[in-house]
């Protein structure tokens, strides 16, 4: 796929310029030449034969970056000086901070939120402990938890490295549900070590975000916590996705004038994504899927499943392959509908989609490089979904997962149902009006007003029995 300059990769570059007329187009022309984009450039200081320039510039990588940069050193007259990396320094301190609800000015409202009366308040709590969701942070507060053993696509990079990607995640709670959310980065990667150390913090909080632990143990830690707890659990990764999935299939199909009963479905990728998307699927009424993975079709008779080593895969190839479809995931994918990939970079052409039915669809969801090239595959599809944010139809959790909580916590909800799901998914599609759907145009924008509310509204519904 073309890389593109992106604000992921961009900085910021104080410089000294010589006063003659051409030397900020020899500037923006160097940087154009070796692919990158200016975004922004303030004069900061001036005398008669110099100026000072703040230039920010956009790259598709790091390498990119620092040709950029090598090459605007080139240039007759440029002075040099800081280099700021716009990413770095947007997170430098962190992301979060804690600020108190209530002033603290006096003697008197020291008494009033510690002692003395602050202990009226553990009785009243201790007696009903229900009151705790009133009285305390519990009843907006949620906890982020990760061992750092599958983070985006960088993979077990451990707790500590795991801690930017969490800490984003509570600020996106915040800015879209104002749900108070709190990074848990757990040092080990034992699943009973797992569960008792969410167990045992758990009072503190109305709802535990599970995030980016390694299949297949997320799915043991997930049932056991859902068991255990009297709170709801939801692991992002495997139903955030899955939702967002349903959501935006639900539109594609409409675009495609096609039902989900009727289609032909292949997926790439049955670890803790594809297996949500899965069973989300065919809760919601679908009935032809195929399942690959890197070890081809699944299927019982596979002789690594049917020694039963992975008993989450077993489940998959039992409820799938009606038509006993077998060889490659390219073979699967002849005269298919849909392709849905969570899987890996670059393992299909535009010639292999060109192979599926008429008016198809492809979600290809591999991060940050998908699985086909999406304008190769554009060629041949009706519909084209990514998880990119530079192409149209971008599949992000983050559509679902404030609403999902934000309802369950305005339910005081103890757990995650599939009706929940269901819900949040017809909700999201929902936000699509009639009139506005197209091949472009399947998902809503993540700052879509309306988004957040809906599917809040949905799941507390459905999490209440209405």
């Amino acid at each position: 796929m073309t890389t593109t300059p992106s604000i992921s990769y961009s900085f910021t570059a104080r410089l000294v310029l010589p006063a003659r007329a051409t030397a900020i187009s020899e500037l923006t022309s160097c940087i154009e030449r070796e692919g990158g984009a200016v975004s922004g450039l303030d004069v900061t200081a001036a005398d008669n034969s110099r100026l000072r320039v703040d230039l920010t510039v956009a790259a598709a990588d790091t390498e990119q970056a620092d040709r950029i940069v090598a090459t605007m050193r080139s240039v007759p007259g440029v002075e040099m000086g800081k280099v700021s990396d716009r990413t770095f320094l947007a997170h430098l301190g962190g992301k979060l901070r804690i600020e108190p609800r209530v002033p603290i000015r006096n003697r008197d409202d020291l008494s009033l939120i510690y002692t003395p009366g602050v202990a009226r308040v553990c009785m009243a709590i201790a007696n009903q402990p229900s009151d705790a969701r009133n009285l305390t942070i519990k009843g907006n507060t949620i906890a982020v938890v990760t061992d750092g053993t599958a983070v985006l696509g960088l993979g077990d990079i451990g707790p500590l490295a795991a801690l930017p990607v969490m800490e984003g995640k509570a600020a996106l709670f915040k800015r879209f549900a104002d749900i108070d959310a709190f990074p848990i980065c757990l040092d080990t990667t034992d699943t009973e070590e797992i569960i008792a150390a969410v167990k045992a913090i758990s009072p503190v909080f109305a709802g535990i975000n599970l995030e980016d632990i390694s299949a297949p143990r997320c799915f043991e830690i997930e049932e056991r916590l859902r068991r255990e707890l009297d709170i709801p659990v939801f692991h992002d990764d495997q139903h955030g996705t899955a939702i967002v999935v349903l959501a935006a299939l639900r539109n594609a199909l409409r675009v495609a004038g096609k039902g989900l009963p009727d289609v032909r479905i292949v997926m790439s990728g049955a670890g803790a994504a594809g297996t949500a998307i899965l069973k989300l699927l065919l809760l919601a009424g679908a009935r032809d899927v195929v399942v690959s993975d890197a070890d081809g079709i699944v299927t019982p008779t596979r002789p690594d499943i049917a020694s039963g080593e992975n008993p989450s895969l077993m489940w998959s190839a039992t409820h799938t392959n009606p038509r006993e479809v077998s060889g490659t995931l390219r073979d699967a994918l002849v005269g298919a509908d849909v392709f849905v990939g969570v899987s890996a970079p670059n393992i299909l052409t535009g010639d292999d989609i060109a192979t599926m039915a008429p008016d198809s669809v492809v979600f290809a969801l591999a991060n940050p490089v998908p699985e086909v090239d999406l304008n190769e595959a554009a060629q041949h599809a009706l519909v084209v979904a990514s998880g990119r944010s530079d192409f149209a139809n971008q599949i992000n959790n983050v559509l679902v997962f404030p609403g999902v909580f934000r309802g369950l916590l305005n339910a005081s909800s103890r757990k995650v149902t599939p009706e929940v799901l269901l819900a949040a998914a017809d909700a999201l599609a929902g936000v699509v009006r009639p009139e506005e759907l197209n091949p472009t145009y399947i998902v809503p924008s993540v700052f879509h007003p309306d988004v957040t509310r809906t599917v809040a509204n949905a799941v507390s519904s459905a999490a209440a029995g209405r």
